[in-house]
């Protein structure tokens, strides 16, 4: 119960009514009295508020409201209108920080936008939504956005991370501009200790290096959330959604020329095409597999890579021998087709093909651990230890130059004892004469 002071006038204005509501009507005539008594309208007034959730409430007139809310020292706060509907339910609407408009006169550009938006031929028209948007609206949003900007494949992944992890989890109902920092880490914390399923469904914990991939999708959410002002401040995840530093794996399995032949050599004729695809060229398995026949072009042996992390389409030209490879397996075949196919005529995913390598992986005696992805990395490996350019294998494996100097760079020690050798004086050493 929130202390009033006996004989003051909030006390006066609560203990009227005291005899008509019940506790929790009393407790909520509390609180709004106390909400109401403070003022909005200057600067100096906002400055000594203190900082909540809960908006405080300047009474425009009977049922209409101005809001505004502080729950930081570092943002601006937000404005809000809240009105009364025609069935007597309440509705609030973010108005916006006003962060552009001089703080001195931030009250009363808020007071005309909330009148505006209480007419009723403007509230028709900006039709505003009824239903706050909670943690899980926010996070499909987002998934819109990326469906926009980078295509199906990026969005449906990420959907896919907010359907393991945030649609079952009790914080997808959260109200977004009700979330706290002990939500979030809560949050987190059931993820991370949620055990995955192994082979033979024996349970092991949650590396680091995946709970990292699963919060950036969500972090990514949020901060588009905090763009578009529906919160005044990220500080309910900045902290409690970090990556955790140093745990992402290394690419420890290297697989020399002669060991990607045995794989292929003990593959089934279908796997020993689509290794061969990946022995030769750097793509990631999942574009090497959504690759259609009309994707190469053969007249000027040029393969588009489409579907990709990489979020754009890339044109990559083929040397003969890879052409004549990816010629011979297109053969005359309709052009919307897959152009690597199983023996069943259907497309590679990525259960099928786990299959297949871990059979061919036994009989060839690679590596424990092995997986398709060590044919992307051991073909990059090998381009940079051949001393070809950064950029030239970024833009030919779809990935940053960033991260192939971050995974590959310490194979290249000779660039820089090159770079050094390159260094000369500009002029030789006097001799002095001196012994």
């Amino acid at each position: 119960m929130i202390n009033v002071r006996p004989h003051s006038p909030v006390y006066a204005k609560v203990f009227r009514t005291f005899f008509v509501l019940n506790p929790c009507q009393q407790q909520r005539a509390i609180t709004f009295i106390m909400a109401t008594k403070f003022k909005i309208d200057t600067v100096g007034a906002r400055a000594k508020l203190r900082l909540r959730r809960e908006p405080y409430w300047h009474r425009i007139r009977t049922g209409n409201y101005l809001g505004y809310r502080k729950i930081s020292d570092e943002s601006a706060g937000s404005w809000l209108v809240r009105w009364r509907t025609a069935g007597n339910r309440q509705r609030s609407q973010p108005l916006g920080t006003f962060e552009e408009i001089p703080a001195f006169q931030r009250f009363d550009h808020a007071l005309a936008e909330a009148e505006s938006w209480l007419h009723p031929q403007h509230r028709e028209k900006r039709q505003p939504n009824d239903v706050i948007p909670n943690v899980l609206a926010v996070c499909l949003a987002y998934v819109e956005k990326i469906r926009d900007e980078k295509g199906n494949t990026a969005a449906d992944e990420v959907q896919a991370r907010y359907r393991n992890w945030i649609e079952p989890d009790p914080i997808g109902s959260i109200i977004f501009r009700e979330l706290t920092a002990d939500d979030v880490k809560a949050w987190r914390a059931r993820m991370i200790n949620t055990p995955v399923r192994g082979k033979a469904g024996k349970a092991k914990p949650r590396s680091l290096d995946t709970v990292n991939r699963d919060l950036a999708p969500v972090r990514a959410a949020f901060n588009q959330a905090h763009a578009q002002h529906l919160v005044d401040s990220d500080a309910a995840w900045i902290n409690a959604l970090k990556a955790f530093k140093d745990v992402a794996k290394s690419r420890d399995v290297y697989l020399d020329v002669g060991q990607r032949c045995d794989l292929i050599d003990n593959s089934a004729a279908d796997f020993a095409r689509f290794a061969t695809g990946l022995s030769k060229l750097p793509a990631r398995p999942g574009a090497l597999a959504h690759l259609k026949v009309g994707s190469f072009e053969s007249r000027l042996d040029v393969l588009t890579i489409g579907k990709d992390k990489a979020g754009r389409d890339r044109k990559v030209k083929l040397p003969k021998a890879l052409a004549d490879f990816i010629r011979e397996i297109a053969g005359d075949r309709p052009a919307d087709e897959p152009l690597f196919v199983r023996e069943c005529g259907e497309p590679w995913d990525k259960e099928s093909w786990k299959r297949h390598l871990r059979r061919a992986a036994s009989a060839a005696s690679l590596p424990d651990g092995t997986v398709l992805m060590a044919l992307r990395h051991s073909t990059i490996t090998d381009m940079v230890l051949a001393g070809h350019n950064l950029l030239t294998i970024a833009q030919i494996s779809g990935t940053s130059v960033g991260m192939i100097e971050k995974n590959y760079g310490h194979l290249r020690p000779e660039a820089a004892v090159s770079a050094l050798s390159a260094l000369t004086l500009l002029r030789p050493v006097m001799d002095t004469g001196l012994e």
